[in-house]
């Protein structure tokens, strides 16, 4: 970290490749997103944006009224809220970065100044972690080619590689007014609006790699009491043979997670390894239904011809936006070491 402070911000410019060095793995982050149809979106719109820095800013009061976020400073429209997810990333990229000696590149596949890029060799030829993160809403129609879907399939062949996807939630798919209200009533977040729907690019990349996943909802997590610290996570330690979660207890608090259900009956080609508890004290569809906690953390381990392993965990546990304590700091160094 005090290396990251020392050294200047960089902008606009192509990556310089990282030379491949055992043990020493390269992490990419890939934020699907189009941060010009994110950040245009029509703010009169109720549903299906994000919020602009001064709602942020209006709900979180005070937190965001220093000087670093103020209009002299700081983008107020809805760019100034992607703004905020890069910078809680920093944290990530420093621990990660110490790890394994290599700087943590980020991508997205519409820019800033509307550059496309999309997941192809020059993003994977010096990548041996990637971690898609799916927070491109629905309604901006983003979609994984099948030229995408070939170069991670020949990525995964190589030894020793990881994809980590992130589809975030999906709140509000139900065409009740009614039951969108519920949903909105559990998570509590007034920033959230009733349908937020999110992930058609990760979706697609899903289908297209056969990851029998479906991103869900979005559940709070249960909490213990008068606090934002998570209950711990229920792990299935016999199955986590890569010791993805040694000494991991929890991730870290966000209102509105995604069950990550699974669509196959299959148990070999996919394990389930962390579920979350659920705060039973609002109702919810999937509460009703009988469940007391939602999956968090999955694990499709090699097979075949696919030699590298493919997780799905939400963006949010790789941001600091939501706080973060020592165990969601050993969790990022297992994935940077296993």
């Amino acid at each position: 970290m005090s290396e990251a402070a020392r050294s200047g911000r960089t902008y606009n410019q192509l990556n310089v490749p990282r030379k491949y060095v055992q043990a020493k793995r390269r992490f990419s982050v890939y934020w699907t997103w189009s941060y010009p149809w994110e950040a245009n979106r029509d703010i009169t719109e109720l549903d299906n944006r994000f919020s602009t820095m001064t709602e942020v800013r209006r709900v979180g009061w005070p937190s965001f009224e220093s000087i670093e976020y103020s209009e002299r400073m700081f983008l107020q429209g809805i760019a100034g809220t992607l703004e905020l997810f890069h910078l809680s990333l920093l944290s990530f990229q420093a621990v990660v970065g110490e790890v394994t000696g290599q700087p943590v590149a980020v991508y997205q596949r519409i820019d800033q100044a509307g550059q496309r890029l999309p997941i192809d060799d020059r993003i994977l030829a010096d990548t041996d972690t990637l971690m898609v993160f799916g927070l491109d809403h629905m309604v901006t129609e983003q979609e994984a080619s099948p030229d995408e879907v070939e170069a991670l399939r020949r990525f995964l062949t190589r030894e020793g590689t990881c994809l980590i996807l992130g589809p975030h939630h999906d709140v509000g798919i139900s065409p009740n007014l009614k039951d969108r209200e519920v949903e909105y009533a559990h998570h509590g977040d007034p920033l959230v609006p009733r349908q937020q729907r999110f992930g058609k690019y990760t979706r697609s990349l899903m289908k297209g790699l056969g990851v029998p996943v479906e991103n869900r909802y979005g559940l709070r997590p249960a909490t213990a009491p008068g606090t934002t610290q998570t209950v711990p996570l229920s792990i299935t330690g016999d199955l986590d043979t890569r010791g993805w979660l040694t000494d991991v207890k929890t991730f870290v608090f966000h209102m509105h997670l995604p069950h990550y259900a699974v669509t196959t009956e299959d148990q070999e080609i996919i394990h389930v390894l962390a579920r979350q508890p659920i705060d039973l004290s609002k109702p919810h569809p999937f509460v009703e239904a009988g469940n007391r906690e939602f999956n968090m953390f999955l694990w499709m381990p090699p097979n075949g011809e696919r030699a590298g392993d493919i997780l799905l965990a939400d963006s949010t546990i790789f941001t600091t936006l939501f706080g973060g304590d020592e165990s969601l700091t050993r969790f990022w160094k297992n994935l940077a070491s296993k």
